[in-house]
């Protein structure tokens, strides 16, 4: 694996720490013990300013892997124990977020976007202080200006004003990452999510440079179901094929030997998604549609419920491949608990809207869950599944494989399609302009919210670059193995 920041292995470990607890049946027992075993009394803290504010944070950093957020505690003198033991026995997880900022963790950003710096003059001009609609440029007794904090506004016209460009512009990493202004600071500092605005595409998550910002997990509550014998089956997305470096068989070995009942690939479910597109968007464009879009990305269906519902007549009815696929998980086990399992945050909204799906896991999660259990995939029993989809189905992993799926339907049937691959405040735009308008410079849009498509998602575990290199191999290995049945 490689780790592209500390905050990554942060939440690795101390999740891959929680299900060691948890397997050794030590869970209960120890877990209050895990931020001083985390953060030893006679260690030096790494940016906090006291090994009790390090101790805290690890403290609040469990609450969402446990399936908690900071508005679960009532009582600060309420011990983890306590939240592990509501975790290991409530009947269902019903948290409506599904995502939280840990204020313990969110406490080191600039309160303001602008700061002055020494290159300033103290020039006669001062076109900073003339152009401050809120009067809060002050002067030090050598001339310089300086920013009062309290009444700036972080409008940026002294930025633009002076002429030494001796104003920086500081940006607040998670805000200025989220394309629909869905987070932002309260009065106290701490940032907030508004998740009647937020499209779940995990950029901030990744953005914040204290891990201050995570999802609401299901991990335990998929452990739990595991150990009470029940059947549950690990429905997977295809871009696990970039993921953990070894062949895909020891992965899904991997899964069974966490306990998973079965291993289905959501590219069975991709299969089906391409064929009702591909007829939809034939059918669309006969009734004279001027261009249809995907509608397999859950952060892009947010998008366009939340922001942009001009766009929902344009967006294909079909559903994504998740959604075939657990009902195909569902007809062959219609008792089980079903499990998606891929790279999104925006997953975790499309689950709790289809009844056929009852928990999501990331393959961050998955990762530290192997950790945890010691599970060495390199040396793990393989386990093939019994349906091998195919190639086009696998390459939903990746921007282009849409389109690419689609057009192989279609067969000599003539589109043309066109890829918006990043949902980042300029590609928004250009949705809602394409939407209010309903002018697209092709018939078929494939929209997908991350910017290599599915493969280079927020909660991806090995290096996306490496993922992205790694998905190709793949799907020239399918495509190979495919072509060899045929014969």
């Amino acid at each position: 694996m490689a780790f592209t920041n500390n905050v990554m292995i942060v939440r690795h470990g101390l999740l891959a720490n929680l299900v060691k607890l948890w397997k050794e049946n030590r869970l209960l027992e120890e877990i209050d013990r895990l931020p001083i075993t985390l953060s030893p009394r006679r260690s030096k803290p790494k940016g906090r300013c006291c090994i009790h504010k390090e101790r805290a944070v690890w403290k609040y950093k469990t609450l969402p892997l446990l399936g908690f957020d900071m508005s679960d505690e009532v009582d600060e003198l309420t011990p983890l124990s306590e939240y592990a033991k509501r975790a290991l026995f409530r009947s269902e997880n019903d948290k409506e977020n599904l995502m939280c900022v840990i204020d313990e963790a969110c406490s080191s950003c600039v309160s303001v976007n602008y700061e002055i710096t020494n290159l300033c003059r103290g020039c006669v001009a001062r076109s900073c202080y003339m152009n401050c609609p809120k009067d809060a440029i002050r002067f030090k007794k050598n001339g310089q200006a300086e920013i009062d904090h309290d009444t700036c506004i972080s409008c940026g016209k002294c930025h633009q004003s002076c002429p030494y460009h001796a104003i920086v512009y500081i940006p607040i990493p998670c805000e200025e990452v989220c394309p629909v202004k869905a987070i932002n600071k309260d009065e106290y500092g701490v940032e907030h999510i508004d998740e009647s605005k937020c499209i779940y595409c995990g950029k901030c998550v990744n953005a914040c440079p204290f891990g201050a910002i995570f999802e609401i997990s299901q991990v335990f509550d998929i452990l739990q179901c595991i150990r009470k014998g029940e059947e549950v089956i690990a429905i997977v997305a295809p871009s696990i094929r970039a993921q953990f470096g070894v062949s895909i068989e020891q992965v899904y070995g991997g899964l069974k030997e966490v306990g998973f009942t079965d291993v289905i690939e959501v590219a069975q479910g991709a299969m089906e998604t391409t064929r009702r597109e591909a007829a939809e968007l034939i059918e669309k464009l006969h009734e004279g549609q001027p261009f249809m879009t995907t509608s397999c990305c859950p952060s892009y269906i947010q998008l366009v419920e939340k922001h942009i519902p001009d766009m929902k007549k344009y967006v294909s009815s079909t559903g994504s491949p998740m959604y075939y696929a657990a009902r195909i998980a569902k007809e062959k086990y219609p008792n089980a608990k079903i499990v998606f399992v891929g790279p999104c945050v925006a997953k975790r909204k499309e689950v709790k809207m289809d009844p056929c799906v009852d928990y999501t896991l990331t393959f961050e999660e998955v990762a530290s869950i192997f950790t945890g259990m010691d599970i060495n995939l390199e040396t793990t029993r393989p386990y093939s599944v019994v349906f091998n989809s195919s190639r086009e189905a696998h390459g939903f992993a990746q921007a282009g494989g849409v389109v690419n799926a689609v057009k192989v339907c279609l067969d000599k049937q003539e589109v043309n399609a066109i890829q918006i691959a990043n949902l980042n405040k300029k590609n928004v735009a250009l949705l809602r302009a394409y939407a209010k308008t309903g002018k697209v410079p092709g018939q078929f849009v494939e929209v997908m919210a991350c910017e290599g498509g599915c493969v280079t998602g927020p909660c991806v575990y090995g290096d996306k670059s490496a993922g992205q290199k790694q998905m190709m191999k793949e799907l020239t290995k399918i495509a190979s193995s495919l072509a060899k049945g045929a014969k």
